[in-house]
């Protein structure tokens, strides 16, 4: 099997930054592939303009590719933040007046996933008020996504690069999932397995694989150490996924990694067209 049994989309949020944003999806098309991912794009507004939301979408649709995942906004990403939902106050606000706003969008371009990304840990504030205010606005957003026919992602990011984020192993993102899934009744949460936050973590592989495939909403990769493509690393990718595979999972593979001192374009020379 190996890579050519998968799909992939490219995360326009980390490959091709270094073209305006709104000429990423022809690069992305241009390098062969026909489905793309982003993170919320406007990170200094969960409510961006009409006008800026409109040129997106046509940049979408004018080349050609599918919008397969979007994330909810998430504060300062990439920055300081890794999401806004558990956070009191201003964040949280700007959180639930996005729900909607990037649900619509997502429909809009026939989007079947948004990641709601948890949030850091705040200083002075009881972890256990985070996580009630994190599971109400989880099951806004789980409400939005089922709205428009989507998955709701949680997802576990890393402790070395991310300290203060809580969800820092699969068992404590599935949790979550299966938290959101029981207040909602409606099934539509699932488990965003990044094949790299995961190896940070120094968590099995193939175990968590075994065990959370069905629950498994999306995948993402790139390769550790280095965060870079696949081959610039250790990670046995190829492996992971057909495991994946045989395993249940048909879905999307999100190529979220660093194309180094070269543009992104050429950091695809691992994958046989």
């Amino acid at each position: 099997m190996g890579f050519a049994e998968q799909r992939f989309n490219v995360n326009l949020s980390i490959l091709f930054t270094e073209l305006p944003l709104l000429e990423r999806p022809a690069a992305a098309a241009a390098a062969g592939f026909g489905a793309v991912e982003l993170w919320w794009p406007w990170v200094d507004s969960p409510t961006p303009e009409e006008g800026d939301l409109d040129a997106l979408r046509r940049a979408i649709e004018d080349a050609g590719v599918q919008l397969t995942g979007l994330n909810f906004y998430a504060g300062q990403l990439p920055g300081p933040d890794r999401g806004a939902l558990s956070v009191p106050g201003e964040e949280s606000a700007r959180f639930r007046a996005n729900v909607d706003v990037a649900a619509d969008f997502a429909r809009s371009l026939g989007c079947k996933a948004l990641n709601a990304l948890y949030g850091n840990r705040v200083e002075g504030v009881d972890p256990a008020e985070q996580d009630a205010l994190a599971l109400e606005n989880l099951v806004l957003a789980a409400r939005a996504a089922d709205r428009i026919g989507a998955v709701l992602l949680v997802e576990a990011l890393n402790a070395p690069e991310s300290p203060r984020y809580p969800l820092v192993s699969a068992p404590a993102a599935v949790g979550i999932v299966d938290k959101v899934n029981e207040a909602t009744g409606l099934g539509n949460a699932k488990f965003l397995m990044d094949l790299y936050h995961l190896s940070m973590n120094g968590e099995d592989l193939p175990s968590v694989i075994e065990e959370y495939a069905a629950k498994t909403g999306h995948v993402q990769i790139a390769d550790n150490p280095g965060r870079g493509a696949p081959g610039t690393g250790s990670l046995p990718l190829a492996d992971l996924l057909d495991q994946l595979k045989k395993a249940g999972y048909d879905g999307w593979v999100g190529l979220e990694y660093k194309p180094g001192d070269r543009p992104s374009a050429q950091a695809f020379d691992w994958l046989s067209r």
